[in-house]
This record gives structure tokens, sequence and C-alpha cells, in this order.
């Protein structure tokens, strides 16, 4: 049977990291971790910021509000007080459409 490479979870992220996946500065994280009381990464003893699966997930969640929907950062906020749970939702479906668009873009190339 042959070795199948399996996705690998983290528990934390660096900060380098979170800024690579959202291709953003370091400075507009911490901005949004101000902001927002859903972002709660933790910090180690030199002070550095590790961000939960969970706490990605909210800044996917925050930036797909901000940039693709144009909320207000007040806006974002109030929606994501009364609409967590479907926030959510909306957002793991993304996830998962975006992993399949890559997929059949994958499967196309290699026609």
């Amino acid at each position: 049977m042959p070795y199948k490479d399996r996705e690998i979870n983290k528990l934390y992220y660096t900060m380098g990291e979170v800024t690579k996946m959202f291709q953003v500065n370091p400075s507009q994280i911490r901005f949004y971790e101000r902001e927002f009381p859903i972002i709660q990464p933790k910090k180690n003893k030199k002070g550095n910021r590790l961000f939960t699966p969970e706490d990605v997930s909210n800044l996917k969640i925050i930036f797909n509000l901000v940039k693709e929907k144009g909320y207000t950062l007040q806006g974002a906020r109030e929606y994501l007080k009364k609409n967590k749970d479907s926030a959510t939702e909306n957002q793991r479906i993304i996830d998962s459409l975006e992993k399949l668009k890559q997929f059949l873009i994958e499967v196309k190339e290699s026609l």
C-alpha cells in the first residue's frame, strides 16, 4: 500500500505563519486582535503570539467580512456578535469550496 501524506493539523501557528496565510503585515493582525475580542492568541514567555486553529478560522471570517463583503470594522464586530454560528458555517463552506476549486484546477492541469 503506497504511503499517503496526511494533512498536518497544528496546535499553534506563529505570527509569521499567520501573516503568510493572509498575506498581510503583522501590524494588521495585531490591529484585528485589538478590535475583535474573538481573537485571543496565546503568548509564550517571550511574548510571541501563538494562534490556535480557532483564531485562524476567526481571522478568515473577519477578513471575508471586511475585505470581500465590504463591512466596516464596527459592522463586522456587530455581525459576529449576532451571527457567530452562521458566519462560522459560511466560512466552513467557503473553505470546502476553495479546496474543491483547487482540486479541479489540479485535475485540469494534469490533463
